[in-house]
């Protein structure tokens, strides 16, 4: 606005006292007034009213100059605001655009025009409601109107058509914008902002999609754990229980709600003195543990455990495999086991059947032979000088005979009895012997036997009776491969050491081993055949002559031994059987509260039968056996020992008499097994009569059974039968003067 121009004011106003200042100098003085005309103003009355009118003036221009800065301030605020705005547009990251009342686009900003129009041949960006789909049309004219009506309004996940094959998602906001121009109608705008939604629909998709891995692999974990054969128990840093699944709830005899929040001693009582794995490792293998189910039974369990470290300490998973099917299926294999070894030896035994029955009938007819010698010698008339030492001679091959008879019954009982293995020292030399003399009797006469063991040679830790079985039914397939060719079967024995790559095909530890291999000069064994001799119930003999155990019952004596068997074998070039026996540790000396020696392991006195000891012929022996002629045997023995001897056939004849007289007798001698009766029970009747009589105990053969039995009841010595007459008396005459 201009100021006004009053320069004609100013200017009277410049000497209000002096009148002739009021004027120009060269001013024509105005004529005095003609009588007749009207009054004039004076001076003095024009300066006033012109003063007013001057502050008047002065006042509004003052006014107006303040009106004038205010405008400039607002117009430069106006466009300080404008010029923000337009960088606040265009630098925005969002799709702006100002829309009026007819969905014309009156300005957009960058982003919008690369939204919606990303190339130059795309539609151009003149209107909103042509990108708009049909399905979300309705919603946007209505949040229009929302807007209209209530200044702003909201509409998310609106689908906007670019071309025909992109599309673009986002949350559409809407904010009414009404400016008045002049008294003229006001201007209408929507100022829209369109929200991508498509990088935050991508992200909540990967979201959605992790959730569901993760829900998938919960429910995938769940199932495994619910389906386990094992139990499973999970446990918090509190030991207490967080999953235990239906295997363990079966297993503990515990439904699972019961469960839950409980110690894990409760099932596990040895828990606290495992060690504590958590802190070095991730995993661990505890083995065998004892458990408890709710109901108090007591089990073995295998135990594996895992930990898992997290922010509020760990958690520790722990597996339970239940033992007790393992075991049971492990006591029945032993059971098929033994049953297996001893139908070998009955297989063996029936083998051996004819060559024994053999050798017993030469033994008899010598014997009888021998006998009926002695009889005519010691009948010949007048008795010549000769006779006397025929009859002798005839005695000493009687008594080699039943000798022979004698080892041979010792060998077979140890061979055939049904005993718990038991390993001890044994020096394999005398094994083999042993095996060969059983050999021997069945040997076709084209078959040459060889036995070659190498002097000296450490003991193994074995059980006697179970290698000598694996030995025999080598030997005996050895000769059964022979068939009828003339060839060799030998046994070798050596100490060794084996190299490791033989330990590691073998499985071995390394060390020292006695090496008994058994070879024969047969057809050998093809290598279809050498991968299977081990198996079970395989065999490659015709039906009827093969029960194909033989080998397995060796596989399986030599793995109870801790040992290794290897075969090496060709066609055509025979086979060696190498059976390798880890050596025997240093043994301790004999239990203090073992039965003294049998008998037949004493050695025999230099004295005479019939040289009875000075103080004997006081000494009342009791002799109790079913067999009739071996109690007469015995009475006559000792009776030329100067004993007093009282034989009983009946167990309860012999109580009775001891029951009558206790301090008549010095020693009672005892068989073992008896019919209706057992030599322990008439020891154990024995000792409530007199507790301090000396029992001994006689039997055909001694196993481990008996001689616990014995020593649990008190028995003081083993009596080998049949025994030498030197050895019984020996005994006898030992345990009598030991009770003096």
């Amino acid at each position: 606005m201009q100021q006004p121009e009053l320069p004609f004011l100013l200017a009277s106003t410049e000497a209000p006292g002096d009148p002739a200042a009021a004027q120009p100098a060269d001013a024509v003085q105005p004529a005095e007034a003609a009588p007749n005309s009207p009054e004039r103003r004076s001076p003095q009355r024009y300066t006033s009213e012109h003063a007013e009118l001057l502050d008047e003036l002065r006042h509004s221009q003052m006014e107006l100059d303040a009106q004038n800065r205010e405008l400039r301030y607002s117009q430069a605020v106006a466009e300080s605001a404008s010029e923000r705005f337009e960088a606040l547009f265009a630098s925005v990251p969002l799709a702006l655009m100002v829309l009026d009342e007819h969905d014309m686009v009156v300005q957009a900003n960058a982003v919008a025009h690369r939204t919606f129009q990303p190339t130059e041949h795309d539609r151009p960006l003149t209107s909103l409601m042509p990108f708009v789909s049909q399905d979300d049309a309705e919603r946007v004219r209505e949040a229009f109107a929302a807007a209209r009506t209530q200044g702003r309004s909201d509409t998310s996940e609106v689908v906007f058509e670019i071309d025909g094959s992109s599309r673009v998602s986002g949350d559409l906001h809407i904010a009414f914008i009404e400016t008045l121009q002049n008294a003229a109608t006001p201007l209408r705008q929507f100022l829209c902002a369109v929200i991508d939604q498509r990088p935050l629909l991508a992200e909540r998709q990967t979201l959605q999609q992790r959730n569901e891995q993760l829900h998938a692999s919960e429910r995938r974990l769940e199932a495994v754990i619910n389906s386990a054969l094992d139990a499973i128990v999970c446990v918090d840093q509190n030991q207490r229980i967080t999953v235990f699944n239906p295997t363990a709830a079966a297993l503990f005899q515990c439904p699972t709600q019961e469960a839950m929040g409980c110690p894990l001693v409760r099932f596990f009582p040895d828990w606290a003195q495992t060690p504590a794995y958590a802190q070095i490792t991730t995993q661990a293998a505890l083995g065998e543990m004892v458990a408890r189910t709710a109901t108090g039974r007591t089990l073995a369990v295998e135990v594996n455990v895992s930990f898992e470290r997290h922010a509020d300490g760990h958690t520790t998973t722990v597996f339970a495999r239940d033992l007790t099917a393992r075991k049971r299926a492990e006591e029945r294999r032993q059971e098929l086991e033994v049953q297996l070894r001893e139908s070998q030896k009955m297989q063996a035994v029936g083998t051996m059947a004819g060559g024994i029955a053999h050798d017993f009938n030469n033994i008899l007819h010598a014997i009888l032979g021998n006998v009926e010698l002695a009889k005519a010698d010691a009948q010949a008339p007048g008795g010549s000088s000769g006779s006397g030492a025929t009859v002798l001679e005839s005695l000493h091959e009687i008594e080699k005979a039943g000798r022979r008879a004698r080892d041979l019954v010792r060998q077979i009982l140890a061979f055939s009895r049904n005993e718990a293995p038991e390993r001890r020292a044994v020096q394999i030399a005398e094994v083999m012997h042993d095996t060969e003399r059983l050999l021997r009797v069945t040997l076709p006469p084209q078959v040459t036997l060889q036995v070659l063991a190498a002097t000296p040679l450490p003991a193994i830790l074995a059980d006697a009776t179970q290698v000598e079985q694996a030995l025999l039914n080598l030997c005996t397939n050895a000769i059964q491969a022979l068939g009828a060719r003339r060839g060799e079967v030998s046994m070798l024995a050596q100490a060794i050491q084996p190299e490791r790559h033989l330990c590691e095909r073998l499985g071995l530890p390394r060390g020292s081993y006695v090496l008994l291999e058994v070879r024969d000069s047969g057809p050998g064994i093809d290598e279809a055949t050498r991968q299977r001799i081990f198996e079970p119930f395989f065999t490659t003999k015709p039906v009827g002559q093969g029960t194909g155990l033989g080998l397995p019952v060796v596989h399986g004596v030599m793995r109870t031994h801790g040992g290794a068997i290897d075969v090496r074998s060709s066609p055509g070039q025979g086979s060696c059987f190498s059976l390798y026996f880890p050596l025997a540790q240093p043994q301790p000396d004999a239990h203090p509260g073992a039965l003294p020696a049998p008998a037949a392991a004493e050695p025999a006195r230099a004295q005479p039968a019939d040289a009875p000891p000075t103080d004997a012929r006081r000494r009342h022996v009791m002799y109790v056996d079913d067999d009739e002629a071996l109690v007469f045997l015995v009475q006559r023995l000792l009776r030329r020992r100067g004993y007093e001897v009282s034989g009983f056939t009946d167990p309860e004849a012999a109580g009775a008499a001891l029951q009558a007289d206790p301090q008549r007798y010095d020693l009672l001698v005892t068989d073992y097994n008896m019919p209706g009766h057992s030599g322990v029970e008439l020891l154990r009747a024995v000792r409530a009569i007199r507790a301090d009589l000396p029992v001994a105990l006689a039997s055909g053969y001694i196993t481990a059974e008996i001689e616990q039995a014995a020593l649990k009841e008190g028995a003081r010595a083993l009596i080998h039968k049949p025994n030498d007459v030197q050895e019984l008396c020996d005994t006898v005459d030992r345990l009598v003067h030991g009770a003096a």
